[in-house]
């Protein structure tokens, strides 16, 4: 078998197998062994065809890295079937700093309130944080 063919197989191999994990990483390793199999078509030495390969699958890793830190993934937390749910405010912890305590789901639950509050209001969530209602009028 020619080189140039093992690299390709190689590449979509890895490409497919890309399909499966779903990370990215794999399929830049795949692209990097396909432009291995270029450098080995064209007729390029097998240190050439390695340090192709090498040097794509460096540069695509730093550029997959770099996106995933720039566009990270919601947390369950935004995704919460809470948010938008009404409360019933029943008292202040410490209303300098906004903790109260609300009537959820059968339950006293810890809150972080937005603004001013009375007991017996009803409030609506807006966020959950470390098992904290985030919560306004």
């Amino acid at each position: 078998m020619t080189t140039y063919l093992l690299w390709a197989v190689i590449g979509f191999v890895l490409i497919i197998a890309e399909l499966v994990t779903g990370t990215l990483y794999l399929l830049v390793i795949g692209v990097a062994a396909l432009f291995g199999a270029l450098v080995a078509y064209l007729g390029g030495p097998f240190w050439l065809q390695a340090l192709t390969t090498g040097a794509a699958t460096l540069i695509g890793i730093y550029l997959v890295h770099r996106w995933f830190k720039k566009n990270p993934t919601k947390s369950n937390a935004e995704n919460s079937l809470e948010i938008g749910q009404t409360v019933v405010f029943e008292h202040w912890v410490d209303e300098t700093s906004g903790s109260a305590r609300v009537k959820y789901r059968g339950a006293s639950w810890d809150a972080k309130v937005t603004g001013s509050s009375t007991p017996g209001a009803t409030l609506t969530i807006r966020a959950l944080q470390q098992g904290v209602l985030q919560v306004s009028p």
